[in-house]
């Protein structure tokens, strides 16, 4: 496959065990087989950026899809909790936290590559407002599906490190993208307001009713 990373360099060869531990699925090469959007995610106010992209061979690797069968956003959620910063020091949040990384653990580290929700802002902003209770388990999975935001693959192992292949790096100047990847989480924030205004239901699953009656995974409602 072609994968894509934005990048404000040219990276000719990705580096094991770089980026920051506190990334979304913890340390490894994030990319997307976009090419439109590595150029949105490689640009802000400051600076311009690269595409960098790099033909992969994934035969062989084992994949963690946190979007494909027998995974909930529930399992996102809980990898999220465990590698990114939440507001999780009061009440409901901190109990959500506890329940969700004990049943809806998924060990990441064990992968060669992981398919999944790439969490900017707004998706974060989102995940926050379920923990707390603000919103309930259907309006969380509906608010990942608002402004096409992305899926993302994480090069994670040596062993996939050792299948990409430099092929090109394409400039993204902000004056081009910064408009697109703002207007992409505007517009996502714009849609899950407006989906705020539907009454919150009491027969929606909430993450109090997930705790208290320990739903887990496999649970039909889910």
């Amino acid at each position: 496959m072609v994968l894509y990373h934005g990048s404000q360099y040219i990276i000719e060869k990705p580096v094991f065990g770089g980026g920051r531990a506190a990334n979304d699925y913890g340390r490894g090469f994030y990319c997307t087989e976009s090419e439109s959007l590595a150029c949105e995610w490689a640009v802000s106010e400051k600076h311009d950026g690269y595409a960098n992209c790099y033909e992969f061979r994934d035969d062989g690797l084992s994949t963690l899809d946190l979007n494909g069968t027998g995974y909930t956003i529930l399992h996102w959620l809980a990898v999220l909790l465990e590698h990114r910063t939440f507001d999780t020091r009061y009440g409901l949040s901190t109990l959500a936290k506890q329940y969700l990384t004990e049943n809806f653990h998924v060990d990441v580290e064990a992968y060669d590559v992981i398919r999944g929700y790439r969490a900017d802002d707004s998706y974060f902003s989102f995940a926050q407002d379920f923990i707390s209770g603000a919103i309930s388990y259907p309006q969380l999975t509906a608010a990942m599906r608002l402004g096409k935001l992305g899926e993302q693959i994480v090069v994670k192992s040596r062993r996939a490190f050792s299948r990409l292949k430099f092929i090109s790096a394409k400039e993204a100047v902000r004056e081009d993208w910064l408009d697109a990847k703002e207007s992409r989480d505007t517009s996502a924030r714009r849609d899950y307001f407006d989906m705020r205004k539907t009454p919150y239901r009491l027969e929606d699953l909430s993450i109090q009713q997930i705790i208290q009656e320990r739903i887990v995974p496999g649970d039909p409602r889910l």
